[in-house]
């Protein structure tokens, strides 16, 4: 295979790294963060809507389309290098999951991705089965399961939240199961509120059902480091693009359930797991560059293999973000005119921070941000019933990612106190 190829993150063995990273040493890795507007130095704090994008990343895409373009199971040496550079990607996201590669899917997105599968595994389902739903959750992990009801005349039931807590009614999820629930479709964690849900618990209780979970980990893969097989679940859906790679999705399926479902297919497509479930040509420079992903991660931290390096990674970074996330939190409480929305910071949640500003609309505040070099997002974040349980127009986020320094924090508490 040419040299090329070695410059190729997530296509590669990986070498560990003996020390974890200093915040400064990963800032070094983000061309973004040279950006200023209006004189400032850019702060990103829209990480959970997407993170930037370390250069690893994109110089793995980029010699990836310059030296290896070209579409798979072909005899001649491009294609090769593809199908290899699939496999390693195959390899790597699932170190990152610690899943088998060959149940490891890709797909544009995570929303593509799970309509995919609502549609295979409504084909086996009948007028009156149930799927479980929740209102904390991001619309992709709701719509899909509510539009296949509509077609094939399933019920759908939802799962309420604590408006004042944010934290998911576990007690009227249990109670939501019956002999006719074929399937619980929870997310690992809110991304509107940050609420880290109970999963393995909700995982059991479908499994003493007997129904099928999907876990939408779009959240919650950035900031805890996933683990399917203690998890326990049917299926486990992130994005890439959440946690410094492109945009892309990623679907873990239980290997028995990938030979077996009833996906949409073209008939001269491929046969096998995992490959069956995935449609038409993907982007195999998204791919390379999801790896690359995880690989990166996995520099932050130390250790002889790369589950052992994303541990240790993940173990600083929470550390670090918990810090932050407690100081705004706290510096934002004692503001009178902001007002918190979901967890405090002794609970478990994400390094994400949901508020509103009185007198103002989600909008105006982060375009008055924005004029400070804040950059945080605005609205529902596809979290619409949160939203409109909470009973408000939107919410402004603000996401500590691996880049963000403390100092940024303090200047977006400086900047929300000018707000009046």
């Amino acid at each position: 295979m040419p040299r090329h190829l070695d410059v190729m993150a997530g296509c590669r063995s990986f070498l560990p790294m003996q020390t974890a990273l200093s915040v400064q040493d990963i800032r070094a890795q983000f061309p973004a963060l040279a950006r200023r507007h209006n004189g400032h130095a850019v702060a990103y704090f829209d990480g959970p809507g997407g993170t930037q994008i370390p250069r690893a990343v994109a110089e793995a895409m980029t010699a990836y389309l310059y030296h290896h373009n070209a579409n798979t199971h072909w005899a001649y040496p491009t294609s090769r290098e593809t199908d290899a550079a699939l496999l390693a990607a195959r390899t790597t996201l699932g170190d990152f999951l610690n899943a088998p590669a060959d149940s490891i899917v890709f797909g544009p997105n995570m929303t593509s991705l799970t309509f995919h599968v609502a549609r295979a595994l409504g084909r086996d389902w009948l007028p009156g089965d149930e799927v479980i739903v929740t209102d904390l959750d991001h619309h992709a992990n709701i719509d899909p399961w509510r539009d296949l009801a509509a077609e094939q005349d399933l019920v759908i039931r939802a799962v309420p939240f604590d408006p004042c807590t944010g934290q998911l009614d576990l007690t009227a999820l249990e109670r939501a199961l019956s002999a006719r629930t074929r399937l619980v479709a929870v997310g690992f964690a809110s991304n509107a509120l940050g609420t880290i849900n109970d999963v393995a618990h909700v995982v059991d209780l479908a499994k003493a059902a007997k129904a099928l979970t999907f876990v939408d980990a779009v959240h919650y893969a950035p900031h805890v480091l996933p683990d399917v097989e203690a998890l326990g679940c049917d299926f486990f859906a992130c994005s890439p693009y959440k946690f410094y790679g492109p945009h892309a999705g990623v679907l873990y399926g239980r290997r028995a359930l990938l030979d077996r479902i009833k996906v949409a297919r073209l008939v001269p497509a491929p046969q096998a797991s995992p490959e069956r479930i995935e449609t038409g040509t993907l982007s195999h420079e998204a791919i390379v560059g999801s790896a690359a992903a995880v690989d990166f991660l996995a520099s932050i931290g130390s250790g002889a293999v790369r589950r052992d390096q994303l541990a240790h990674a993940f173990a600083a970074l929470h550390a670090r973000a918990a810090t932050q996330i407690r100081h705004l939190w706290h510096g934002l409480a004692c503001l009178p005119h902001v007002t918190l929305h979901g967890p405090g910071p002794d609970n478990a949640r994400t390094p994400t921070v949901a508020f509103t500003v009185d007198g103002y609309t989600s909008e105006s505040v982060s375009a008055q941000l924005a004029d400070q070099g804040l950059f945080l997002s605005h609205g529902d974040f596809y979290a619409w019933t949160v939203v409109q349980r909470l009973g408000i127009e939107g919410l402004v986020r603000a996401g500590c990612a691996c880049y963000t320094t403390d100092e940024e924090v303090e200047r977006l508490i400086s900047a929300i106190k000018t707000l009046r």
